[in-house]
């Protein structure tokens, strides 16, 4: 999609003042621009534009206190409440660890920030928050009531870029790419994958040969990958909130990972969503969204990462579940038999 600047930055306030309820992200469908424009067009008024690289950013961030950290794709949402802090910077990949907030950043994609403050009727709410080219949101930081304000007084001027316009300049939105099998070499895919010693060799093994994630699991084949029908989702969040395992669940976007590491105690439908609504960690899942399903087995050194992908119907990945192992309990066998019990594609179509 391509977005064309049709609307002056008064006319995109003015719309906001208008529908005061809607998400941002929503509006600005709405509109016909990308987030990354509504929120700019607020600069001077409420929006401070600051630098995006997460070395300019997330160094500073821990002085803020308690904070709620938001990372999301199309289809998914999660937040968790922490601290930013341990930030590992990297050329290509940068982290913050934390038991609470388990961020895997990728600093090409961090394009545009800005310091937002909202007033609103619940009173003002303050975040930062980071965009993509596309003018796509990669990640939020929403101050709470356990917040350090008084930092985030100094921080914003502190942060803030010498250029401070209202326009934005975005790019087209990159096209999700589709399932990428080579089935000539599927056997050599399987003899490799077989051999694996940790999960992250898995995508430099698919390059290698010409095919993406979910393409290989299409030609892999049990017990490798075996496809489970798309109602296995409920059936898995249920099984783990039922069993009261830890799980660790990756959801992001081309320039966010966001982890949760830990039980799911609460599960909410409303509508089309499933919502995990816990003390610190909640979820947003569109259920509607969901395409294929997949259970995967990759073998590593401290034995087999099993894990349930979810993709939606364009190939994109929505989010991944392993079970978790921490120093007090490994939680991966409970987890790998709620995932061999869960209904394949071929047995629920039957």
């Amino acid at each position: 999609m391509t977005y064309q600047a049709i609307l002056t930055a008064a006319e995109i306030r003015a719309a906001r003042i208008e529908d005061a309820r809607s998400y941002d992200r929503d509006l600005a469908d709405g509109l016909g621009i990308s987030e990354a424009e509504l929120v700019a067009a607020h600069v001077g008024h409420g929006a401070t534009r600051i630098g995006a690289h997460p070395d300019d950013l997330m160094p500073h961030l821990a002085g803020l206190g308690e904070v709620m950290a938001l990372t999301r794709n199309r289809s998914c949402v999660i937040e968790k409440v922490g601290t930013y802090d341990t930030y590992r910077p990297g050329q290509h990949a940068a982290m913050v660890l934390t038991p609470e907030i388990d961020l895997r950043m990728f600093p090409s994609h961090w394009v545009s920030a800005f310091a937002v403050e909202r007033r609103t009727a619940a009173g003002t709410r303050r975040s930062i928050q980071v965009f993509d080219a596309a003018g796509d949101a990669v990640h939020k930081v929403h101050l709470g009531d356990g917040s350090n304000l008084d930092y985030w007084q100094a921080l914003v001027p502190r942060l803030a870029l010498d250029e401070q316009s209202c326009a934005l300049a975005v790019a087209p939105r990159q096209p999700v790419e589709p399932a990428k099998a080579n089935p000539d070499k599927a056997g050599q895919l399987r003899e490799e994958w077989a051999k694996l010693t940790d999960t992250h060799q898995f995508l430099r093994l698919t390059s290698r040969l010409k095919m993406n994630r979910l393409g290989a699991y299409r030609i892999a084949g049990a017990p490798l990958a075996r496809q489970l029908a798309v109602g296995a989702v409920n059936k898995m969040l249920e099984a783990v909130k039922a069993q009261g395992i830890e799980v660790m669940l990756f959801v992001g976007n081309r320039g966010c990972i966001e982890i949760h590491g830990g039980p799911i105690l609460s599960l909410a439908p409303t509508g089309p969503w499933q919502n995990v609504l816990d003390d610190g960690f909640n979820l947003h899942l569109r259920a509607d969204h969901i395409a294929e399903v997949w259970a995967v087995d990759k073998p590593t050194q401290r034995g087999p990462a099993v894990s349930v992908e979810v993709f939606d119907a364009e190939g994109g990945l929505i989010f991944q579940i392993f079970g978790r192992r921490t120093e007090a309990m490994d939680f991966r066998p409970a987890w790998d038999e709620i995932v061999a019990a869960l209904p394949g594609l071929q047995s629920a179509d039957a």
